[in-house]
């Protein structure tokens, strides 16, 4: 074989984004098995995709965004302020269905806000949503005082979220793979997928091709908003109860799975099975730590490290050329 078509077979692997987090996932798969062997335990895997699900489903909203160009730092704030309406909602006699309706439908609603203030007040999304952040954040302080709210009503309905399947893993990994499943397929095999790669790359280009851009946005920001609002839901069924500061973080765990999963910070590139990937090697480092021994805030150093590393990576890959979707 000839050395360019050797280098040629080499570089295939950085056609695609995944590359990185992937690579990622096997490489420390082996560090932490090599540290404790119960890491390959059926039973650890469970719990690694159980705990992969909320923030995994909190990153391909935000990936969805990203691709289109914009950010949003709302998504933990949603997440408590989501569910806690739902508590509250159950707690005062409210029905399952209604209680459900109107924590996704505040999701949508506060996507619609960051997209309004983006798109018509011309304001960055990055700072647009770190404004209505902190303003949910007041609020839901402001409200409980500080302390937490507890469900107090028995609620069956609450299973289809996170009812146990087998040992630990839950119905909320299945959400996870679902919803990973239909945006990565709306991002590769539609037009409006097409629409989202093209208004994130160039969005006078996209306006010239007759592509709404604003409307391709605002559906990014309210995807965003409910996937934030679904994963507080699914937090709620587990634990029966909400702080007001719950999902602090979340919202750069996010941003940081979706990078790591391949989407550039200026848009127009990305994938959806990227972040989700990214989502799972995250649940997979907190676990592997817990099972080695090592201090939990190691966790946090362990994720800049990675997410530099993998940056790098794809820098490469957006070198060697981009597969979109």
């Amino acid at each position: 074989m000839a050395p360019s078509q050797l280098k040629r077979l080499l570089l295939i692997p950085l056609k695609y984004r995944e590359v990185g987090v992937v690579t990622s996932i096997i490489v420390f798969a082996g560090i932490f098995y090599y540290l404790n062997e119960q890491f390959a335990s059926p039973d650890t895997l469970a719990s690694i995709a159980t705990l992969a699900a909320e923030l995994g489903i909190i990153a391909v909203g935000v990936s969805f965004l990203m691709i289109a160009g914009e950010f949003d730092l709302s998504v933990g704030a949603v997440f408590a302020a989501s569910s806690m309406l739902a508590v509250w909602m159950l707690n005062n006699g409210y029905s399952f269905p209604e209680a459900v309706i109107a924590a996704l439908g505040l999701g949508a609603a506060v996507g619609l806000a960051n997209a309004a203030v983006t798109l018509i007040g011309r304001i960055p999304s990055f700072i647009a949503t770190l404004g209505m952040m902190w303003m949910i954040r007041g609020v839901l302080l402001a409200i409980t005082k500080g302390f937490p709210m507890r469900l107090e009503v028995e609620v069956p309905e609450l299973s289809i979220f996170s009812a146990p399947i087998a040992g630990d893993l839950r119905v909320s990994a299945v959400w996870f793979l679902a919803l990973a499943g239909v945006f990565h397929f709306i991002l590769v095999s539609t037009a409006f997928g097409n629409w989202i790669q093209a208004v994130g790359g160039s969005p006078a280009t996209a306006r010239a091709l007759g592509v709404n851009v604003n409307l391709v946005k605002t559906v990014g920001f309210v995807v965003s908003g409910m996937s934030a609002a679904l994963a507080g839901l699914i937090a709620m069924s587990r634990f029966k109860v909400v702080e007001p500061v719950a999902g602090v973080g979340l919202e750069l765990e996010a941003i940081a799975s979706a990078v790591i999963g391949g989407c550039s910070l200026t848009g127009g590139v990305g994938t959806v099975a990227g972040a989700a990937l990214a989502a799972f090697l995250v649940s997979e480092i907190r676990t592997g730590l817990i099972l080695a021994g090592a201090p939990a805030y190691w966790y946090i150093g362990f994720m800049g490290f990675l997410l530099i590393v993998v940056g790098i990576i794809n820098l490469r890959v957006g070198k060697v050329g981009v597969r979109y979707g």
